[in-house]
């Protein structure tokens, strides 16, 4: 790697940037254009239109909703789509004694006769299962039960209400209690309100398959899909009190038979069309939010590392991507993107996906690795037993998480599918080193011992051997500085599998920094490695030899005089796709 890019950023240089950054906020008050915050972490959507957030208006959905209906309707969107916001803005639009002026301006005001209709209008049930968890089956419904208490405490207004007699306060208040009978809690509740205002209830469930995933996690999941399918059923089935119902969650977990007694639910998948657009930020939409703050320079990059989603019809960006990043380029001079979603994002999915993996999966993944798609069939109703029972199935929930996207459909009806985006691809290939090295961990003891004794050649054919059992992740990247770094990356993760090693990397040394420093305390000795990349086989030995003449020519050495280092070796390194070649200064 060169000096120049492992050069720490000038601290008046940052100075200046925040500087900057504030002045121009300051001008954009000046031209009155609103500096809005970015709503990080906030669900509420009364929160976001009064607390001065930015907001990009997806209001749109409610008109959509109405006009397509369905009695029972479920959205599956990976995490951080921004499901929790749209079912908030859903309740707040419907909600008997609404604020109506949070919907001043947005899409759906401009309906009047829709907004006439149904704006605050019905009894609303809102609940989230997203935070449901436990160790045991006990715990998790016990977890459930206080969400349901704290909605019933909602309508304590209900216990004065001359609409409903003594028997069915009783029950809101065996309800509130947490003393009723769980399975029908959601029925009754929905019952009450009918009686109270005059009007059917909707119901909203947002993630509701999340205690089904902490259930398969924790050993009782047969216990858990029977809670949800009681209270579901109640619910949802021929409940004459209820208007219409939503749910979003991640997967469509209906083999259980949770949605199958159902009266055919409205099913919103990554791949259908209706309703594609309201739950990720469209290409328009985050044009417009980068116009509105100023960030139009940072288009191509947001682009890049954010976009690549495809639900429906529609190209889609991660929302939770995009927002942290805007807040990033404002409050910040870091202008380096980064990975917002999988760093909130469960990602056991992909180390089991991983680790599973055999040949013909490892060449799946170095074709997506490339850009390319790979052609697979796609089940839409599996379960969390199922998951993992297959290889087969795991395309199938990578895609339904958010790690792989669909490019198109095939005449034989399987999916194109490919890797969205740079952040993602990030993800898969750290995983994939992982794997890697865990596979090549008792071959590493041979490289260990070609670096003790110094031989060159030895120590090319064992990473030579590592690469040969790697994916082309290790030549990933866009920029020749991206892919050294790379193979920089997997180096230092084998050397790290020794103990006795003292690693450093991109350390200040002489008139540079330095790639790889290792320490051998037992040794007293002092290992040097300059990487280096090419896309030409043929030159891999030139690089190599510049390498070399860079260690000598910056002196990193210098880096020792504080250590008891009796011997220096140095070795530059040049890569070519899954070949290196090693050279040595042993002096």
């Amino acid at each position: 790697m060169t000096e120049d890019t492992a050069k720490e950023s000038n601290p008046r240089e940052k100075h200046g940037m925040v500087k900057l950054t504030l002045y121009m906020a300051m001008e954009w008050r000046r031209a009155g254009v609103k500096n809005k915050k970015m709503p990080i972490g906030i669900d509420d959507f009364k929160e976001i239109i009064t607390q001065d957030f930015y907001y990009v208006d997806k209001t749109g959905m409610i008109k959509e909703l109405l006009d397509n209906w369905g009695k029972v309707n479920l959205f599956t969107r990976p995490r951080r789509f921004g499901k929790s916001i749209n079912m908030s803005m859903l309740q707040r639009f419907f909600e008997a004694g609404t604020d109506e002026s949070l919907f001043d301006g947005l899409t759906i005001s401009k309906d009047t006769k829709l907004c006439e209709e149904y704006l605050g209008k019905f009894p609303v049930i809102a609940i989230s299962l997203k935070q449901v968890s436990g160790k045991t089956f006990e715990r998790a419904e016990a977890n459930i039960w206080d969400i349901i208490k704290t909605e019933a405490g909602r309508f304590s207004f209900l216990l004065n209400s001359d609409r409903i007699d003594e028997e069915d306060k009783n029950e809101l208040r065996n309800i509130r209690g947490g003393k009723g009978i769980i399975d029908s809690s959601l029925y009754h509740l929905s019952r009450l309100l009918q009686k109270h205002f005059g009007k059917k209830t909707i119901i909203l469930i947002d993630e509701y398959d999340a205690p089904l995933q902490k259930a398969y996690e924790n050993g009782y999941y047969d216990d858990m899909v029977r809670l949800i399918r009681q209270i579901f059923g109640y619910a949802l089935k021929s409940n004459e009190s209820l208007f219409f119902s939503v749910l979003t969650g991640c997967m469509r977990v209906s083999k259980e038979s949770i949605f199958s007694d159902l009266n055919n639910p409205t099913m919103y998948t990554l791949v259908d069309e209706m309703c594609d657009e309201w739950f990720g930020f469209t290409d328009q939409e985050v044009k417009k939010l980068l116009a509105d703050l100023r960030l139009e320079e940072y288009y191509g990059l947001t682009k890049d590392w954010y976009d690549g989603y495809r639900i429906g019809s529609t190209d889609i960006y991660c929302p939770w991507d995009v927002i942290n990043w805007c807040r990033q380029l404002l409050l910040s001079s870091d202008r380096e993107p980064r990975n917002y979603w999988v760093n909130v994002s469960e990602n056991n999915i992909v180390y089991r996906f991983v680790e599973m993996a055999d040949d013909a999966t490892r060449h799946d993944l170095e074709v997506l690795s490339g850009g390319a798609t790979v052609d697979k069939e796609l089940s839409f109703e599996l379960t969390y037993k199922d998951i993992y029972s297959s290889i087969d199935n795991l395309w199938s929930v990578l895609f339904t998480t958010g790690y792989l996207t669909v490019r198109g459909r095939n005449a034989d009806g399987t999916y194109r599918l490919a890797i969205p985006n740079r952040e993602i691809l990030r993800v898969f290939g750290e995983q994939v080193k992982r794997w890697l090295l865990t596979q090549i961990e008792g071959g590493l003891q041979e490289l260990y011992r070609a670096f003790d004794v110094g031989k060159a050649e030895e120590i090319e054919k064992y990473i030579n051997i590592c690469l040969k059992e790697s994916i082309s992740f290790m030549d990933g990247g866009n920029t020749e500085e991206q892919k050294e770094a790379s193979y920089h990356t997997l180096l230092v993760g084998m050397a790290k599998g020794r103990r006795n090693w003292i690693v450093k990397s991109n350390r200040e040394a002489g008139k540079g920094r330095a790639d790889i420093i290792l320490i051998d305390r037992q040794k007293n000795e002092g290992i040097i490695i300059e990487v280096k990349h090419t896309d030409d086989v043929k030159s891999l030995n030139a690089k190599a030899e510049e390498a070399c003449h860079q260690i000598r020519e910056r002196n990193y050495r210098e880096y020792f005089p504080d250590f008891r280092i009796d011997r220096v070796k140095e070795y530059g390194i040049a890569f070519c796709g899954k070949e290196c070649r090693v050279l040595a200064n042993l002096a």
